[in-house]
């Protein structure tokens, strides 16, 4: 057989072995600005309907009080801050787990959950009245006798709405994302619009009214606005009475829960990218949702401004100044908009509680058959069909009525604000890893005390009592949701507990004949890391960090070491080849990737000798790098030299790469692999130049310093093939003996 094409007899035996592809769910990292946007569809939504809602419910003065949610949104940005420094995977459910307990845990996500369900729902049967109400207003115009009725409209649109989102969770959340950030690119220019037009129509026709005061004595309650407290004494009370005002606009900061769940797909820098994402989510939604609805009752008129409660933007649009036609085509344009953004916010909804019910499943509370990947797309599509179809039961049992779905809304969502706002509290005295922390503390005795996240806890606890008493509807169903979801958990975690680890994730695993880069989808040049203890992967860190995803792609390996009958006459079967323990390492990684906001694809290979294994992998992919660190039966020195001869094993043309070994608190080993340039001490280079100088007297300028080296290298050769080897031999050892390399940079 020809040298120059044999493989070692047990690298053929590995070689002919089933190789893993390992992939988790929800690897997909985005931007900031994509991230924002998924927040803003649902948050920004409520524009459409929530001034209509609270008018309704307190009166006049609603739009000041709707803008004081929305400033209040920017202390509740510092929680979920605080509480993802501490998780990468920071929804209530973690928060509140790690704080007081699973008990507690369990209500506060079955809460949350039922804020999930009808977030989609509520959003899309608005798109659906604007739409169907624009289709009637289009005829009517054109003297047609087309007419939809808006309610039956509304349901279809909305059942067409989600599952049409449902389909595009299915395929991943980088997609969705895509389609949230065009919705707001299109809602921006409609603020826009909106705030120079309504700016020329109060310069011009001045306002039609100012709207009175937040003041108690301005608040007009409705029956239904009153509920368990029409009768009491307590809405008169002016700070009762100001607080349950401020319970019926919290529907307008819904979908906050939303950022905690990005969180987890933020791209690096992970804290400073979820800062800008706060940031730009609070300032858009004070503006958009705070200062719109503001404009909208200083220019439509008291008298009729409650019959575009439904319509509100449709309403403020007739009244702006202009040409009727001008007005018309915006008209048009809000409602595309808003069919569009109320219709994303189904996404967001679906996105979240997703999220929400993957870290239920993680923790052992949820049957692990829920999370069950799409072999695919890798999404966890068997709880994004439970929650598209808990929607759609919602969107027809509603049959269209938007105040029916308004009523029922924002229950579980103030709930869970408080519950997590009062962990992340308790967390504050527990912990002490907070890479930020909610401003305005102070230090009494050396001990510090969170003044500014103890008012916003207490804040959202008496918004809630207000909330649970004033919204009859929302309470009823919410708590029956709740305590139906709360029992399911329960019994799930229960039946789970004898066979489920907490915390690891699912993988997909694609079973190949052999490693590839179209299998493995990374490109050449990638960077390809062996791990095998899940206790000593500082080498994965220092790689995560270093590493820019965008030039080199990320492959972790590990080796699943099988004897030599193990990989000849038969294959290993799936459970042999990934096992519970390769399955906890590539949790440890994906949970590293995800804090650092980098992907990676994940490879198990199955060998007789791993050193071979790593080698042969690194070469078919045509890695730039391999990285390991340090094993515990050999140092590095000897680690290197091993790897180095498996290369030289590998067959006719060699992939040449380099390998680091890194070890904690030390600088890491770099070696070249094939052939490449050495690094000559400084006096060998001077000794290069001298004989070339010295020579170059009889040569001239046909000399180079390369042609010194050349026929150094050549005399080497012959005199260690001649009778002339100890001498050589000795004198190498005598080179070793005397000039030791530096530990970072052997050749």
């Amino acid at each position: 057989m020809n040298t120059k094409t044999s493989i070692p007899e047990a690298a053929q035996r590995a070689s002919a072995t089933k190789v893993v592809v390992a992939s988790t769910v929800m690897l997909a990292f985005i931007s900031f600005w994509r991230a924002a946007a998924i927040v803003l569809s649902d948050l920004g939504s409520t524009v459409y309907y929530i001034g209509g809602i609270a008018e309704q419910a307190i009166g006049r003065s609603a739009p000041w009080y709707i803008l004081g949610v929305m400033l209040f949104c920017f202390a509740v940005r510092s929680i979920y801050m605080e509480s993802s420094s501490m998780f990468v995977r920071g929804g209530v459910y973690v928060v509140v787990r790690d704080a007081m307990g699973p008990f507690i845990a369990r209500l506060s996500v079955s809460a949350l959950l039922f804020d999930y369900v009808l977030t989609g729902p509520i959003s899309s049967v608005s798109a659906g009245q604007y739409l169907g109400r624009l289709a009637n207003e289009t005829a009517e115009m054109l003297h047609m006798q087309f007419r939809v009725t808006p309610n039956s409209f509304a349901v279809f649109f909305a059942v067409l709405c989600t599952v049409y989102f449902w389909w595009y969770n299915i395929k991943g959340l980088h997609e969705s994302s895509s389609k949230a950030l065009r919705i707001m690119q299109f809602t921006t220019v409609m603020i826009v619009i909106f705030l120079i037009w309504c700016g020329l129509t109060l310069a011009i026709r001045g306002p039609a009214q100012i709207p009175p005061p937040p003041t108690p004595s301005h608040l007009e309650f409705s029956d239904e606005g009153l509920g368990w407290f029409k009768g009491t004494i307590w809405p008169t009370i002016p700070f009762v009475a100001v607080i349950i005002a401020f319970g019926h606009t919290l529907l307008s900061m819904s979908g906050f829960e939303t950022l905690a769940q990005v969180y987890r797909e933020i791209a690096y820098p992970k804290l400073k990218n979820l800062y800008r994402t706060g940031n730009i989510v609070c300032i858009y939604a004070l503006i958009s949702t705070g200062v719109i609805t503001l404009l909208a009752a200083m220019i439509i008129p008291d008298a009729v401004r409650l019959k575009y409660a439904d319509n509100l933007l449709g309403g403020l649009t007739d009244y702006l100044v202009g040409p009727d036609l001008l007005r018309l085509i915006f008209h048009m344009f809000v409602v595309l908009v808003g069919v569009l953004i109320l219709s994303g916010a189904v996404n967001t909804s679906i996105i979240g509680a997703n999220g929400v019910m993957n870290r239920v499943a993680e923790d052992g509370v949820l049957d692990p058959w829920f999370q069950k990947p799409q072999r695919r797309f890798g999404t966890t599509y068997r709880i994004i069909n439970l929650i598209a179809i808990l929607q759609i039961i919602t969107v027809i049992a509603s049959r269209g009525q938007t105040y029916l779905l308004g009523e029922a809304y924002a229950f579980g969502i103030v709930w869970s604000f408080f519950l997590k706002a009062l962990s992340v509290m308790v967390l504050r005295f527990q912990r002490h890893d907070q890479e930020y922390k909610m401003p305005l503390n102070i230090t009494i005795a050396g001990r510090e005390i969170p003044v500014g996240l103890a008012l916003t806890t207490a804040f959202l606890f008496l918004l809630a009592v207000a909330n649970f008493f004033s919204k009859r509807i929302a309470t009823m169903s919410g708590v029956s949701f709740t305590l139906v979801l709360f029992t399911i958990f329960t019994i799930s975690e229960r039946r789970g507990k004898a066979h489920k680890k907490n915390g690891l994730e699912q993988f997909n695993l694609d079973h190949r004949p052999e490693i590839s880069t179209e299998s493995i989808r990374v490109r050449p040049g990638c960077i390809l890391v062996a791990a095998r203890d899940y206790s000593r992967m500082t080498h994965l860190q220092n790689v995560l960090q270093k590493t820019n995803t965008r030039k080199h792609d990320i492959v972790v390996m590990t080796i699943r070491g099988v004897s030599t009958a193990g990989s000849g006459e038969y294959e290993l079967a799936e459970k042999q080849l990934f096992t519970e323990y390769e399955r906890e390492l590539f949790t440890r990684v994906v949970s590293m990737a995800e804090k650092e906001g980098k992907t990676v694809e994940l490879l198990t290979v199955p060998g007789v000798n791993p050193f071979d294994a790593m080698v042969q992998t690194a070469a078919t992919l045509k890695a730039s790098r391999l990285v390991t660190g340090v094993s515990a039966r050999m140092d590095p020195e000897e680690l290197a030299r091993r790897i180095g001869r498996a290369w030289e094993r590998l067959p006719e043309p060699r992939h040449p790469f380099s390998l680091e070994i890194i070890s904690p608190g030390r600088p890491s080993i770099f070696v070249n692999l094939g052939p490449h340039p050495p690094r000559l001490w400084p006096e060998d280079v001077d000794l290069v130049h001298d004989i070339w100088l010295e020579l170059s007297e009889k040569f001239g300028a046909k000399l180079h310093h390369r042609d010194v080296v050349g026929v150094a290298l050549k005399r080497m050769n012959r005199e260690l093939h001649s009778l002339e080897e100890g001498s050589v031999v000795t004198d190498i050892r005598d080179e070793l003996n005397h000039r030791e390399l530096p530990p970072d940079n052997p050749e």
